[in-house]
């Protein structure tokens, strides 16, 4: 039996720290995770396994990196732009003989789908299986680009692009507590936000775990929650991300007045008052209730109805009602992406008739 590869023995993970006189910037928003104890509970609550591929985006000084290589993955690529750990990776890279791969790049702008096409990733698991494929995106990054980060990695598993040309792979990450709970956060919940019905729009996202912000260095001031994402192999919505996107932000725009005011920013006035009450008419919700209160299913109808009048009104998908007195219909009409694009993956879509199951979204 063909043992699993293992690592030397290493410095301490706050010694290697010292070696390589590595300091998190309070102006970037690191913090460092010490504990490895924490870094390998990460590692296992993504379900890395030995001979899966991890791509780990924003190592810095490898704690996790550590933890996943420990595990046997035949092949693990990190991303990290700040070139002060790159030494402090390199040297986990020849302790790793080969296994570890270090790009240096910026994570919202590099595309993982291309680290693993290069090296010949076959998707060994369709969209539609229930067994997710061996391979995983894990990532510790600064609070300020993890919100950025969520959204395009939402838009490419709509699309199936990126890491998710490979199938449904799981992703995990740590946000501060209070967006971990907004993610994953249920219906009719104060914590309920754009980014909550987006996340599960596309996947089922889960607080796997809560880490104290003391065990960090330095200590941010709230707590960390890490989020594991399993793509849903039948996306809930019918419609393109980008006019998904554009409705849940406008409605929720106005998050505490009626659904009706965050609707009828989508069109120009002449129109606004008519079309919204379109949507809201033919997906049966009251013009009343607000946007907590709304389940996935709904967003997903209402962006629907607005799809097919995007079709209906070029210009409209274009529309920005804070550019209105700026910009026309008539103007934007004949711009590229007039009508939204078709959603390639619209016959995959499966609304399920009990609707969402709420205890998958439990903090």
């Amino acid at each position: 039996i063909q043992m699993a590869p293992r690592l030397p023995p290493l410095p301490a993970l706050r010694d290697f720290i010292h070696l390589y006189n590595l300091k998190a910037k309070k102006i970037l928003s690191q913090n460092f995770l010490m504990d490895m104890n924490l870094t390998r509970k990460i590692v296992r609550a993504a379900g890395v396994r030995e001979d899966d591929w991890v791509c780990e985006v924003g190592p810095g000084p490898g704690g996790i990196t550590r933890g996943i290589l420990e595990t046997g993955a035949a092949r693990v690529d990190v991303i990290e732009i700040d070139h002060r750990f790159i030494p402090a990776l390199q040297h986990l890279s020849e302790a790793a003989e080969g296994r570890l791969n270090i790009h240096r790049a910026d994570v919202l702008k590099l595309c993982v789908g291309e680290i693993w096409k290069e090296k010949d990733l076959s998707s060994s698991s369709h969209w539609l299986d229930e067994s997710l494929p061996p391979a995983h995106v894990i990532g510790n990054l600064p609070f300020n680009i993890a919100s950025p980060l969520i959204i395009k990695y939402l838009r490419e598993m709509s699309n199936r692009t990126g890491p998710w040309s490979f199938g449904r792979v799981p992703l995990t990450l740590t946000f501060q507590l209070e967006v971990a709970r907004r993610l994953c956060s249920p219906i009719d919940n104060e914590a309920r936000s754009r980014i909550s019905i987006m996340a599960q729009m596309y996947s089922e996202p889960q607080v796997v775990f809560v880490i104290p912000g003391s065990c960090f260095v330095p200590p941010p001031k709230v707590d960390v929650g890490v989020v594991r994402f399993v793509p849903r192999a039948a996306p809930i919505a019918t419609s393109p991300f980008g006019v998904v996107e554009k409705l849940v932000r406008q409605v929720f725009h106005y998050r505490q007045k009626h659904v009706l005011k965050g609707l009828m920013t989508l069109y120009p006035d002449d129109m606004a008052k008519e079309r919204a009450h379109e949507i809201l008419r033919e997906v049966r919700v009251s013009p009343s209730t607000t946007s907590i209160r709304l389940g996935v299913e709904e967003y997903a109808a209402m962006a629907q109805v607005y799809e097919r009048q995007c079709n209906e009104v070029p210009g409209l998908f274009l529309y920005d009602y804070t550019k209105k007195k700026r910009i026309t219909l008539s103007s934007l009409s004949s711009l590229p992406n007039a009508i939204p694009p078709p959603y390639a993956f619209k016959h995959c879509v499966s609304i399920p008739a009990e609707g969402m199951r709420l205890n998958d979204f439990n903090v």
